[in-house]
């Protein structure tokens, strides 16, 4: 799979999502019997890697134990013609699915993300979100009934008599912010979260509600976590987040004064950072974000003057 380091954690997926074959169940079951198909197996939301903590990644036509021993398996689309599926282990015990997978061991995304190309991580955590979305909607939310998959695994839909009710896989969208003083000096506003250890800082970040735009969120969460009000504010890119299915996005915003008030529970305190200061955690070796967040893009864009 081809790989990009420009982009962020989790983006540049090359697969052809191929959305117009999935409803093909002819098309669907020939691709398991292509020499050239893969399967990717996961194991509860984690993926199975081989002793060099590689992803294990099955032919097809080599995987029928494994396939036949999956919960689900859906298709994620095409790799330069080549179909790719996901196979989810999760009800069997650890042991079994890595010997099915022939595999070493069950390691999260998030761990194995420095390690692994743009691409290939970001095919990893769309296998992880649909497959998590499936085992939390084997039932009806309206009537109680059993559902079944279909188009590849994108869809599901009620088995019940008189309902038929269809759904589709969600995604949990959450902004994330660095905020801006108003005026000179220059400085940024990172917080101190609940749990978090004594002098580890990140930006703020919240779940879009719903009835909110992203930017109303942006605000929101500022004005409810550390007391702070917005002027402007400006989208910066956006993420895929396997935390199992979310959507990271990204945003710019300044403050209309620098005051700020805590809200004691979710962050414990806040403050301003000058680039000099920033500079020299770097220099004393703390990292500006998490390896595989927009975090570290919104920082790093910040303490270089971009943006």
């Amino acid at each position: 799979m081809r790989t990009d380091d420009r982009v962020l954690a989790y983006g540049g997926g090359w697969l052809d999502r191929a959305a117009a074959l999935r409803g093909d169940p002819g098309w669907l079951v020939e691709r398991l019997t292509d020499p050239a198909s893969l399967v990717l197996p996961l194991w509860r939301d984690r993926c199975l890697v081989d002793s060099e903590r590689a992803p294990v990644r099955r032919a097809a036509v080599d995987a029928v134990e494994l396939l036949a021993g999956a919960d689900e398996t859906v298709f994620l689309g095409l790799d330069a013609g080549r179909a790719v599926f996901a196979a989810d282990l999760s009800g069997r015990d650890g042991h079994e699915a890595c010997e099915l997978a022939g595999a070493a061991e069950a390691v999260d995304v998030r761990a194995l993300v420095g390690a692994l190309g743009a691409a290939e991580a970001a095919v990893q955590a769309y296998a992880k979100g649909l497959l998590h979305w499936h085992r939390g909607q084997r039932f009806c939310g309206s009537c109680g009934a059993a559902t079944v998959a279909g188009a590849g695994g994108h869809t599901r839909s009620c088995a019940g008599v008189g309902c038929g009710r269809l759904l589709f896989p969600r995604i949990e969208p959450a902004v994330i912010m660095l905020v801006e003083a108003p005026g000179a000096p220059e400085r940024c506003l990172l917080a101190r979260h609940q749990g978090a250890a004594e002098d580890s800082w990140s930006t703020l970040a919240g779940f879009v509600e719903i009835g909110e735009s992203l930017e109303d969120a942006v605000r929101r969460e500022l004005a409810e976590e550390a007391g702070v009000a917005v002027r402007e504010v400006t989208y910066q890119g956006s993420q895929a987040w396997p935390f199992p299915a979310g959507l990271m996005v990204g945003f710019r915003a300044t403050a209309a004064s620098t005051r700020v008030r805590v809200d004691g529970e979710e962050v414990v305190e806040a403050r301003w950072f000058t680039r000099a200061e920033l500079r020299d955690r770097v220099a004393a070796g703390r990292a500006l974000g998490r390896i595989d967040s927009i975090d570290r893009h919104l920082l790093g864009s910040w303490l270089d003057g971009r943006g």
